[in-house]
């Protein structure tokens, strides 16, 4: 019986891969525990379209990465804050940060994806490291600002 693994199976193949198996093994085993489907040419072409469909998926969410990686990098984000005596009052941090660039950009980053080693405590310009997602990296231009 041939068989399409659906998943990586220990001793037998990755997924993906059309395994020549016995039948017992295939129906009781790989079938039933959804591990593969039997290799019949129908499944085979939806397996390749629906890998095709997932890596021109993952070709359009790298390009809208970079693109925003772009913008980001080419933009300074402002960010206003009471001016104390020394600095700032308060600090800007990684929730600042990620509510100005929806706010100037109108692009979702979430809060967690910020690097910040410290808080902002000082106004002028700050570089951040910002993960998007897929080892993209940019970075950010904070531009901190003190208001009366």
């Amino acid at each position: 019986m041939k068989v399409l693994l659906v998943k990586d199976v220990k001793n037998l193949g990755k997924a993906g891969e059309i395994k020549e198996v016995k039948d017992g093994y295939g129906q009781n085993f790989l079938i039933n525990k959804g591990l593969a489907k039997l290799a019949t040419p129908e499944v085979v072409e939806a397996w390749k379209a629906e890998q095709a469909r997932k890596e021109q998926e993952l070709k359009e969410e790298l390009a809208r990465l970079e693109n925003e990686k772009k913008t980001l990098e080419a933009n300074t984000i402002k960010i206003e804050k009471q001016i104390a005596p020394v600095g700032i009052k308060g600090s800007v941090g990684n929730g600042d940060i990620s509510d100005a660039i929806k706010a100037q950009l109108n692009i979702e980053l979430d809060k967690k994806h910020i690097n910040l080693k410290k808080p902002i405590k000082t106004t002028g310009i700050h570089e951040v490291d910002a993960k998007l997602g897929h080892g993209i990296h940019a970075t950010l231009k904070v531009d901190v600002v003190g208001v009366e």
